[in-house]
């Protein structure tokens, strides 16, 4: 029987990362809780961060089950060479850290320039509960975290946590301040292990990962509007996720880059988009090569061209987890100070949990 998190615990030495020694300076609210995170089932989307500096954002991003190889077509699926959803598999755990006392783990890549110092980072981490085995929610504000040659620690989470149960799963995300933890460290591979996560086959299907989103300044980058936003709700209606960008001067032409993280996108069902709307200029859909327009949460963790981090494992199709990041592309043809992206999907049962933005700002 697989080892939960409080299981893994009780019998294993792992660091504990409370939130004084990882948030940025907060006052008396930084002391560690002593009592579970509080859950609710829809958390509305809020911004968590706003910055105007010179410097981007970055992400790290991975997923945390796929399908079993014993499946002849489940390696062809994963490697994005034939079509195939998580509902068509019995989906089991990633686990790449050879620690017995972990039971999902899987790593990816922090990628910072030269000379850049970390303003904020923030780890998301999410998943369903409910396939062929039903995890415990008491394990969802949990989830151990190892920076680039570093040993494992227990993370919190330092927020609501979002916990829903609909469409025939039991989906949640979580997460949690590592400014500190990000800022002390070498830009290289971080491993998050112990997601709640679980395996087995269902019509709603197996799915989870996480995504580790950076801030930092760096004098040689255009000066930039940084934002990030979270939440947790889903996506089956018209109206969507919205993202507003209020108060943010941009100039005509302005570049950068928006990025969001889903849960349970099913690759070939399509209905769902990504879309920037600017005053009066026409609305704009993301797309690129790994995302087409209308179908954007395909389970991909991708980036824009020559600028993808290394990931392992570094499956194409990441089987109901996304994680993407688009360029701007003329999306603000003309000059202003307010834009709005909003993320839908019409078909797929998909919750959405995290969008940020790097903005040129107006000059």
């Amino acid at each position: 029987m697989r080892q939960t998190l409080g299981q893994l615990l009780r019998h294993a030495t792992v660091g504990v990362l409370s939130l004084a020694a990882l948030c940025v300076p907060c006052g008396p609210a930084a002391a560690a809780p002593v009592a579970p995170a509080p859950e609710a089932d829809s958390l509305a989307f809020g911004e968590r961060y706003r910055a105007l500096q010179h410097g981007n954002i970055v992400r790290a991003a991975n997923s945390s089950a796929t399908c079993r190889t014993a499946v002849s077509s489940c390696r062809d699926v994963r490697e994005g060479e034939a079509h195939g959803v998580n509902g068509d598999f019995d989906m089991s755990y990633i686990d790449v850290d050879k620690d017995p006392n972990t039971y999902n783990s899987s790593r990816a890549e922090v990628r910072l320039p030269a000379g850049s110092r970390v303003t904020y980072a923030r780890l998301y981490w999410g998943g369903n509960l409910l396939v062929g085995e039903q995890k415990p929610a008491a394990d969802n504000e949990r989830v151990l975290v190892a920076e680039p040659g570093g040993d494992y620690k227990e993370l919190l989470a330092d927020t609501v946590v979002g916990h829903r149960v609909a469409d025939g799963a039991d989906a949640f995300q979580a997460s949690a301040d590592v400014t500190r933890l990000v800022r002390d460290s070498a830009p290289g591979l971080y491993t998050v292990a112990q997601l709640n996560v679980a395996g087995g086959r269902s019509a709603a299907g197996g799915w989870g990962g996480w995504t580790l989103v950076v801030a930092y300044e760096n004098a040689a980058e255009p000066l930039r509007h940084l934002a990030v936003w979270d939440g947790f709700a889903p996506l089956g209606s018209r109206a969507g996720a919205e993202f507003p960008l209020r108060d943010l001067p941009f100039a005509a032409g302005a570049g950068g880059r928006v990025g969001m993280v889903a849960y349970n996108g099913d690759r070939g069902t399509t209905g769902d988009s990504l879309v920037l709307t600017a005053g009066d200029a026409p609305a704009v859909a993301f797309t690129d090569g790994a995302n087409p327009v209308d179908d954007v949460l395909n389970s991909s963790i991708s980036d824009p061209r020559g600028a993808a981090p290394a990931r392992v494992p570094a499956y194409a199709n990441t089987l109901g987890y996304d994680s993407d990041v688009f360029d701007l592309a003329g999306g603000l043809p003309n000059a202003g100070d307010r834009a709005t992206f909003r993320l839908t999907s019409q078909r797929d049962a998909a919750w959405a949990g995290v969008l940020f933005a790097a903005v040129d700002a107006g000059r």
